[in-house]
């Protein structure tokens, strides 16, 4: 498998920085690159500790970037702010969702806000509530989409509200008819068809060309797992394996760039018999690989065309190395297309015991995928 890409960045932590996080970017007006990522601040690296939304700039296609600057800060109240999500609006404006934690009548609270800025992130709007019900919503970075009708959606993995142990995960789609002003939820929830203690989580939207939404999650079912929405993301069908994306408990994301689409994903077949794990038992999230599709991400779901092998053989061949070293973990990937390729930025265990460390930026030429 052809290796890939090279680092144009590393967000390494540092002291009372302890972790730097899942990140999302956009194509500023100026033609700069902004790349918002989460940064722990303080002595703690867990999910729920002291974080807020800061951001990077590079002005030459991703090849050096500027020091970070504050970008949201987290209010008294929150526990912190993270999984930033950006999108162009249709009036110009920017577009950023987020999460943010908190404590209420005791139970720990995850919910997604979105906020708008019509001044290149200098100033936000008030942040708007994004569900309709309290409670912990995980929302991946880098996960707004827009339809070709115009409708801006967002998965999540909603796990109840019932304090501190997280339920279950079931799935639930946020969209948005009026270019981010207002959202709404689905009606009902997309759940698992087995009752294990971890279900569904931390979904991902993809329009296919055929006018399909392709909603694919990280599972603790050794694949991601799927399912198709005919009606614009209201509603969704049958969940199943998607085998040809075999997984770790991990999620993935799927972009497209230069016509191409491509999947980001951490394989299992490297590790599943190894012992070593992170430092919470979980396997290690390694290698990190790109699979890419010329047919609109069609070939990634559709396999009616290879029942002999499953079309595993065709698919593999497609498969690029982001990252190879299986003593490292990497995860949380965001894509944003450039002049000449692409960015792809996730965290890196840089050594660690921890996957969710520094962050990493890899530009990846656009030949680079060529078959």
């Amino acid at each position: 498998m052809k290796q890939i890409g090279r680092e144009v960045c590393f967000l390494r932590t540092g002291e009372h920085n302890p972790r730097n996080g899942e990140s999302s970017f956009l194509r500023l007006r100026d033609g700069r690159i902004m790349c918002v990522y989460t940064k722990y601040y303080g002595d703690d690296w867990n999910d729920h500790a002291t974080a807020r939304l800061e951001a990077i700039y590079s002005h030459d296609e991703g090849e050096t970037w500027s020091e970070s600057r504050i970008l949201i800060e987290k209010d008294e109240e929150a526990l912190n702010l993270m999984s930033a999500s950006l999108i162009r609006l249709e009036n110009g404006d920017m577009g950023v969702l987020y999460l943010r934690k908190s404590m209420k009548d005791n139970k720990l609270l995850c919910m997604p806000y979105f906020v708008r800025s019509s001044d290149e992130g200098n100033t936000f709007s008030a942040p708007i509530l994004c569900v309709n019900r309290d409670g912990y919503y995980c929302v991946n970075n880098d996960r707004l989409i827009r339809l070709k009708n115009g409708r801006i959606l967002f998965p999540a993995a909603y796990h109840g509200e019932s304090g501190r142990r997280l339920a279950p995960g079931m799935l639930t789609v946020c969209y948005s008819d009026d270019d981010g002003r207002t959202f709404h939820q689905m009606d009902g929830f997309v759940r698992s068809p087995y009752h294990d203690n971890t279900q569904l989580q931390e979904p991902g939207l993809y329009e296919l060309p055929d006018g399909r939404i392709w909603m694919f999650c990280r599972t603790a079912y050794g694949h991601q797992y799927q399912c198709f929405s005919d009606d614009g993301g209201m509603s969704f069908g049958d969940v199943t394996p998607a085998f040809r994306f075999t997984s770790p408990d991990s999620p993935m994301q799927v972009s497209s760039v230069h016509g191409r689409t491509v999947a980001i994903f951490n394989p299992i077949g490297y590790h599943c018999l190894r012992e070593d794990c992170e430092d919470w038992k979980s396997p290690k999230r390694t290698p990190f690989v790109l699979a890419v599709s010329d047919d609109g991400g069609l070939s990634f779901v559709d396999m009616r065309d290879s029942f002999r092998d499953g079309g595993y053989l065709p698919f593999s061949r497609t498969c690029r190395l982001l990252e190879s070293d299986t003593q490292n973990s990497y995860c949380y990937p965001a894509v944003i297309e450039t002049k000449d390729g692409f960015l792809v930025a996730y965290y890196h265990s840089d050594h660690t015991p921890i996957c969710l460390n520094g962050t990493k930026i890899t530009k990846v030429d656009i030949g680079e995928l060529d078959f």
